[in-house]
């Protein structure tokens, strides 16, 4: 079993468009989401959810009142501003733990926060991994794993060939949970100057985590001097470019009626190019 992750630096370069038309290009594999800040893969695979599970992220505080003596030390030790009247504000609570300790009295206690929820469910183009946090919920890295986690087992329990991963922008802890153990990511970049900072910087991290990358370059044509820019950064860094896509409205216009473009309009310019991106993952994977 492989499993492919597609990055990117920042949002809204297309990843998940990408990752669409790979689910329906694709023969023998599990879906996964695991962008659970902003996830949105569903809305190009309208899944339908069998199973839900709770998902807890790191413990809260809980001041009881009965025993608390107001003795303002957790007011002073808090460096998050999130106790407010010998109140927590579970929004504003890290789940550090540090007034659980100072309390002399015992007054707090750290509880179970239900965080969010993950999802195993069924698409037109396969089984679908994903997941949802509650608003303001931190600890997206840690449900990122889960997320990955379910995706391998259901894919060793029922043989699949293949795991596809959309994973979170940036560089931040989602990022490093997505990244690590995965057979080849595929960065997704635009031709900009902030685009080929944060290609340097993914490539970096890939190459700490010894994870062998492929990139494409989405909209090239939009700024074809950059995206040969581009290109000549890969060749010095000896990576591979799997492809150029260039600005096509049928993109968006597949994206706005919910389906991934190969499947929309598959003999349109991105899909195309999309298809032998594809090729080349295949191609790279085995």
């Amino acid at each position: 079993m492989k499993e492919l992750l597609v990055i990117s630096g920042k949002g809204g370069t297309g990843k998940t468009s990408f990752v669409g038309s790979f689910a329906a290009l694709a023969q023998d594999k599990v879906l996964a989401d695991c962008d659970v800040d902003a996830a949105n893969l569903h809305l190009l695979l309208k899944p339908r959810v069998k199973e839900r599970y709770e998902f807890y992220g790191l413990d809260k505080a809980y001041i009881d009142p009965e025993k608390c003596t107001e003795c303002g030390k957790c007011l002073q030790l808090c460096r998050f501003n999130a106790i407010s009247n010998f109140r927590v504000d579970p929004i504003g609570c890290e789940g550090c733990q540090v007034c659980y300790y100072a309390c002399e009295e015992g007054a707090i206690e750290m509880r179970p926060n239900l965080s969010g929820y993950w999802f195993v469910s069924e698409t037109a183009y396969g089984p679908l991994i994903h997941a949802k946090l509650g608003l303001a919920e931190e600890n997206s890295g840690k449900l990122v794993s889960k997320v990955r986690q379910a995706a391998r087992e259901l894919a060793e329990r029922q043989g699949y060939a293949y795991v596809l991963v959309d994973g979170p922008p940036g560089l931040g802890c989602p990022v490093i949970s997505s990244l690590t153990g995965v057979d080849l990511a595929l960065i997704i970049t635009e031709p900009s100057v902030a685009g080929l900072h944060d290609l340097e910087r993914l490539l970096g991290l890939c190459n700490h985590f010894k994870v062998p990358t492929l990139v494409c370059i989405n909209k090239w044509d939009l700024a074809p001097e950059i995206s040969q820019q581009v290109e000549e950064f890969c060749r010095k860094k000896r990576i591979r470019v799997a492809g150029k896509v260039p600005f096509d409205d049928s993109l968006i216009e597949a994206s706005i009626q919910g389906e991934p473009v190969v499947i929309r309009d598959p003999e349109s310019k991105a899909s195309k190019n999309i298809s032998s991106v594809w090729d080349t993952v295949l191609e790279a994977l085995a």
